[in-house]
């Protein structure tokens, strides 16, 4: 039964792949920080590892100058993620509503969007590849869901039509 057992995990962690598990020695170089002031908007935010390890979006959204987004992306050498069918997220949130965006090509002008509720615990939150939309600027595109071979950027927005303080804990993301 052991031996059983240990061959289920074995073969799980096999079909998984990190994008990033984040602690105390994490370069977070790669990864940058985009909000509306791109736009013209006042929205801020920041990104960094805290004294346990985990990453911290935080910041304020603002809706001035038709701002009202802030994000924070990765992008990294292109993954295969044939066999993979979800992204699997260890967060710890503040009760917000967050999206989780992804590209097979970092070059793309859309990204493919899941959106996810935190409830102030930490929580995995497991997101199907194929429930993913396309979207750009907000508005979701009249292309399929993602059904790509590979993705080379990941990334976490908070634009909830609202002025609003977030804060948000990422331990990892994987694949799976």
């Amino acid at each position: 039964m052991k031996f059983l057992i240990g061959l289920i995990v074995m073969l799980s962690l096999m079909q998984s792949k990190i994008i990033f598990d984040f602690n105390l020695q994490s370069d977070i170089n790669n990864w940058y920080i985009i909000n509306d002031v791109v736009m013209g908007g006042k929205s801020t935010s920041s990104f960094s590892i805290n004294d346990k390890g985990f990453a911290v979006f935080e910041g304020n959204v603002s809706l001035e100058n038709n701002g009202g987004f802030s994000s924070v992306r990765y992008n990294f050498k292109r993954k295969s993620i044939s066999g993979l069918s979800k992204i699997v997220l260890k967060v710890k949130g503040d009760g917000k509503n967050y999206q989780f965006r992804i590209k097979s090509n970092s070059d793309d002008y859309y990204s493919y969007v899941a959106t996810f509720t935190t409830n102030g615990n930490w929580q995995e939150i497991e997101i199907p590849l194929n429930n993913m939309y396309p979207s750009f600027r907000g508005r979701k595109l009249n292309m399929p869901n993602f059904s790509e071979e590979y993705i080379e950027e990941v990334a976490f927005l908070i634009g909830n039509k609202k002025e609003e303080k977030f804060r948000l804990l990422i331990d990892k993301i994987s694949l799976q």
